[in-house]
């Protein structure tokens, strides 16, 4: 696709980069942003280099937030002795929206997955060990994705805090076995969370 200006190739190239978007959808967008005015592309871009610049991850969980600790890790009427443990911040998202949650997080930042070259040490596990380790925790819920990678970071997590007096529980299989647990619908989710069962290592 031969685009006549450097500039809107620059910014096909730049929208094309993101996952999902191809380059003829590159090129749509970049076109329809071509023809707002230039306050309103000002703000546009001001939106992502605020967000960049602004938003942190929760000391506690690795959760976003605007501020050093995310406002579900400072409400005071969740239970701080439940733990469930995500993939990263779509999952929480997805959980939220059941409403059907009243515990605390905490972000892995990613999966094992030895074939895109991510293990044990590229994951925010230690922390988790550690939260265990300190007490006062009742139940930590794996609510990983139900994929061969997900489930053997459930194992791999029951291994280094199985050995702590907490109830480790896994989501219920209403959740189907190689689906992405940020695509579920919210009432399979939620019943998988009501539903969830003692993890047990085969």
């Amino acid at each position: 696709m031969k685009i006549p200006s450097k500039h809107i190739e620059n910014a096909v190239e730049q929208l094309s980069s993101l996952p999902g978007i191809g380059k003829r959808t590159a090129l749509r967008l970049v076109l329809q942003i071509l023809k707002r005015s230039e306050e309103e592309v000002h703000d546009f871009s001001n939106a992502f280099i605020s967000m960049k610049a602004n938003v942190l991850k929760c000391n506690e969980c690795g959760n976003v937030s605007d501020t050093p600790v995310c406002s579900i890790c400072t409400n005071t009427s969740r239970d701080k002795s439940m733990i469930c443990v995500v993939e990263d911040i779509r999952d929480i998202l997805a959980i939220e929206s059941t409403e059907s949650y009243l515990g605390v997080y905490h972000v892995l930042g990613g999966i094992i997955s030895p074939m895109e070259g991510v293990g044990p040490n590229d994951l925010n596990i230690t922390s988790l060990v550690n939260k265990v380790s300190k007490g006062g925790i009742s139940e930590v819920i794996f609510a990983l994705s139900a994929t061969m990678e997900g489930d053997t970071t459930n194992f791999y997590l029951y291994k280094k805090i199985g050995g702590f007096e907490t109830k480790v529980t896994t989501l219920s299989r209403g959740v189907s076995v190689g689906s992405e647990l940020q695509y579920a619908d919210e009432i399979t989710l939620s019943r998988s969370l009501q539903n969830r069962q003692l993890f047990q290592v085969y």
